[in-house]
Parts: C-alpha cells; structure tokens; sequence
C-alpha cells in the first residue's frame, strides 16, 4: 500500500482507480466489509483500489469539536489499512477551503482529474460539495457525463458501520474490552511514548513504564487495570496496564502504566504500542500501600491466566 498525504502528489499513476470515501475511524469489521467490497471490484475490473480519507477529522475543522474521540490516530489507521492489501491511501488535508469546494469542483477536480477515479463505491446517504448540498444521485449524474461509474452501498451496510462505532466507543468507555475488539477484529491499542513517572511501582516491586499518548483526541477505555501486550525489541511481551489516578498515592492526574512481564530494558523515549486485551477490574483506592501491593500480585496471577488461556 502507498500512502499518499495529499491529492496534488496523486501523480504518475497508470491505472485508473476505484475510490471509495470515508472517515473509517476504527477501520471496523464493518468498514473492513466495503474495504473488501472495494478490494474484490478493482481486481475485477483491474482498477487501483484507492481509499481518500481525511484529517483533521472534518467535525474538529467545521464544528471546532475538540472534545471529539476517535479510536484510532493517523498512524494507527494507517498501520492497519496496511493490513488489508489496499493499492492506495490517500490521507487529504481537511480545511474549510476545501470544504468550500463546490459539488462540482470536487467531482472533476478531485476524484476525476486528480484521482483517476473510474468507479466510486459510496453509501447511499454520502453527501458532498459545499454545504454538503449533493447527494448519491447527484453523483451519478456526474459519473454518467464524466465517464466513471457508481456503487451504492446500501443502507443496511451503512447502518452497519455507525452501529458498529458507537458500540465500540460505548464499550471502551464501560471498560467493555472483549466487546469492542470483537467490534473491530483486533485488540484496540494505545501507541504513545514512554516517559518517566514517579517511580513507585518499581518501589512496590512492579516497575512500570508511563505511556503518555500525544493526540488528545485518542479516545481512551475506562479507568482500571487490563491486560495488555506489547512488541519490544522485536519481541512479544505480555504484561498489565492501569488507566487512573493512583489514588491510593494520592495522585490528582490521570495517567497511562504498564508493567511488562519478564521484561528488563529501558524504555525511556521509545514509542510503544499497546494491544488491549482484556480488563480485570476497577481502579481502586486501597487502605495502604501494603494492600495495593497484594491486590497487584492478585493482578498479576489473574492476567497470566487470562493469558495462558489465548
């Protein structure tokens, strides 16, 4: 898959394309059907698949949405479309310029001139064009001047997706981990950069690595402690992570922990993704030190069952 940061360096390409359009925040189960969809089309018709999302998310450009969640960060997305055997990934930069483009401006300028496109596979509910003032007809009418064909995928597929991400969201914020990545069909992870903490789980005897994630609209699960497993230093690592306030040590801000098991390197500075597996409890705040200390090897000895089990 290539990755393409802007429509304008959509250059040299000797097949034509088969687009499809969307946020796919989660790139879900449901987004992974039109994906495949798109997928099966262009080696049926020998079209390049091409996939033109956008950032910032439109809502935080037109709306100023800064309180907006979504599953996935830019690198994250594109890790996992990578996956799929798309030919393309054109990530366009959302501004209210380009919002302004008219319907027409953004069929022939956009997906016709600039995007090769020979056949769009669209929901039915697509708006586009300033204001969003078009529609999927309005859009077939284009493709039967212009020379490229419409797919509409139906209302139940749609439906499907939207479903799909609120349950996902609503399930990440109960601390419903098995819900949501059953919703996705991978483990839903946190990537940040590890940085210092306090140093007091190495103190009770469970060192941890403080995982600070640098997008604030990166939705993050409910607080408590989960089991987790990371890729370091080319090797898999399993290990438990609390999301919380570690009230037990007095703590007043939120933060991201991970004791990784059997692991005895230094983190400091790296980026490191974490893959969430499944949530053992709530966060607490315990009557002394001494009782956080034994709730944490009960922890331990729970997630190295739920891990024994995979």
């Amino acid at each position: 898959m290539e990755t393409i940061q802007n429509i304008s360096l959509f250059k040299d390409i000797p097949n034509q394309t088969i687009i499809t359009i969307g946020t796919f925040d989660g790139v879900h189960l449901g987004h992974q059907k039109i994906l495949e969809r798109l997928m099966n089309n262009a080696k049926a018709t020998n079209l390049k698949s091409t996939v033109l999302t956008f950032f910032p998310h439109p809502r935080m450009v037109l709306q100023k949405d800064v309180d907006i969640k979504l599953l996935n960060t830019l690198e994250e997305k594109k890790q996992i479309m990578e996956t799929l055997g798309l030919d393309y990934l054109i990530i366009h930069p959302f501004t209210k310029e380009f919002s302004r483009l008219t319907a027409t401006e953004f069929v022939e300028d956009i997906l016709v001139d600039g995007l090769k496109a020979k056949k769009i596979i669209i929901g039915y509910d697509h708006r586009f064009g300033r204001n969003r003032n078009a529609n999927i007809q309005d859009l077939i009418a284009f493709g039967s001047t212009l020379g490229f064909d419409v797919e509409e995928i139906p209302a139940q597929e749609i439906d499907d997706v939207s479903v799909s991400s609120t349950k996902i969201r609503n399930a990440l914020l109960d601390g419903d981990i098995e819900t949501a990545n059953s919703y996705l069909s991978y483990a839903y992870m946190l990537t940040g950069t590890i940085g210092k903490g306090k140093g007091l789980g190495k103190e009770f005897g469970f060192p941890t690595a403080n995982l600070h994630i640098e997008e604030e609209y990166k939705l993050i699960p409910k607080t408590g402690v989960y089991v987790v497993k990371s890729t370091l230093e080319g090797k898999e690592y399993f290990g438990m992570m609390n999301i919380g306030f570690n009230p037990t040590v007095d703590g007043t801000t939120k933060s991201i922990e991970v004791n990784f098991f059997d692991f005895d390197g230094n983190l400091y500075g790296q980026k490191v993704q974490v893959s969430i597996l499944h949530r053992i409890r709530d966060e607490h705040k315990f009557n002394s030190v001494e009782e956080l200390k034994q709730q944490l090897q009960k922890d331990k000895v729970r997630s190295l069952e739920l891990i024994s089990k995979k």
